[in-house]
């Protein structure tokens, strides 16, 4: 019979059989002491449980590792982080998730390229510009599976998109515009960017909500009332215009729309850093009441003015489910199964004061679920 010459082995053959010979000997001599021989068999069971740990150990599969990229940093995307970190918990697996700095098309695909070249398995991705980036993310489909999340790409070969139909939360907000503004009004929109498709057909939504409009059968970016200077009345509802602010300028550019347009009766907040950058300037100006706030996301500010009656309500994703099923879809497609479906959808909610509709939410059972989610 031979044996590897490998020193590793060896060595560990040789603690195996004296482990073995040690234990039987213990329990010849195990009737003339109880408690000796107790004690020696748990030293020879603890060793065979030794040699089997460091084979299963070295038979232990590698975990999958995959990443979940961003498109900025923002406390809404700490929320998805959570449901990424509780799915690495619950799958056995490694997930990385990756914030540029800023909303940037180039920062987001250096993210991706150096991802790439450290080996990741799968990339879970929100598109910052998906009509430009669209070859780019083709490539990237070539060599690993590849899925959008909170925006789509869906020209794209991605293998699916989590996220919700942001049309129809657009149309949701618009309901919460119209509860606020039953006689009408003019209202300003304030987004963090028009690059992506769910700023597009989120805003869209608000639009055609107001004006009474029927949903298109396609969505179609190509037929959106994409002027975002060019002043849409419906005769009840004006939309004086639409104004770009990102996390940096969502106070001050809402601010300046105070002096700037005294018509303007409500601020919608479509990104979630508008609504508090709404609320801290109509508080400084003191038209907090005056002039109407509805939002999106789940801003803590957001949430405080919902409970105290200054916020009319907000429309919620669910960034937690963005995180945990991505992780869920991503070890899917690495193990081989098949997708029944492209799009996982993921539902919006209404956040008011107290819920009295279908489809509304308390804010204090909101606050309350998101924390314990956070905290983990």
């Amino acid at each position: 019979m031979k044996f590897p010459k490998n020193p590793t082995f060896l060595r560990s053959f040789v603690l195996f059989c004296s482990s073995l010979c040690f234990t039987l000997f213990a329990s010849c001599g195990g009737g003339q002491n109880d408690a000796g021989g107790d004690s020696n068999a748990s030293e020879g069971n603890a060793s065979a449980q030794w040699w089997q740990e460091k084979q299963d150990k070295g038979d232990e599969k590698k975990k999958l590792r995959i990443a979940f990229v961003t498109n900025q940093i923002a406390d809404f995307w700490n929320i998805a982080k959570a449901g990424c970190r509780d799915a690495s918990k619950d799958l056995g697996i490694e997930i990385e998730v990756k914030m540029p700095p800023e909303r940037s098309a180039t920062l987001q695909k250096q993210i991706v390229e150096d991802l790439l070249n450290s080996g990741i398995e799968g990339i879970a991705i929100s598109p910052l510009d998906a009509d430009n980036q669209t070859p780019w993310l083709n490539s990237i489909a070539e060599k690993l599976p590849l899925i959008t999340h909170d925006s789509d790409a869906p020209q794209s070969n991605r293998r699916a998109y989590v996220g919700m139909d942001n049309y129809k939360a657009g149309r949701m907000c618009g309901q919460l515009v119209k509860e606020a503004l039953p006689d009408g009004g003019g209202v300003i929109l304030f987004i963090g960017g028009m690059g992506q498709d769910n700023s597009k057909h989120r805003r869209q939504g608000v639009i055609d909500e107001l004006f009474d409009r029927k949903r298109p059968e396609k969505l179609d970016t190509n037929n959106y009332d994409l002027d975002l200077e060019k002043v849409l009345d419906s005769g009840k509802y004006q939309i004086i215009r639409t104004i770009l602010a990102d996390g940096q300028s969502a106070k001050s550019k809402a601010a300046d729309s105070i002096n700037a347009y005294p018509e303007m009766k409500a601020m919608v907040g479509l990104f979630e850093y508008n609504p508090p950058g709404c609320y801290k300037a109509l508080e400084q100006a003191d038209k907090l009441g005056e002039i109407k706030i509805i939002g999106f996301d789940e801003n803590d500010v957001t949430l405080q003015g919902i409970k105290d009656g200054t916020i009319t309500g907000t429309i919620v994703q669910d960034p937690y489910q963005y995180g945990y099923q991505s992780a869920v879809i991503l070890k899917s497609l690495l193990e081989g199964t098949k997708l029944e479906k492209a799009f996982i959808d993921i539902p919006p909610r209404k956040v008011v004061r107290e819920a009295t509709k279908e489809g509304e939410v308390d804010v204090d059972e909101y606050w309350a679920d998101l924390k314990a989610k956070k905290a983990g």
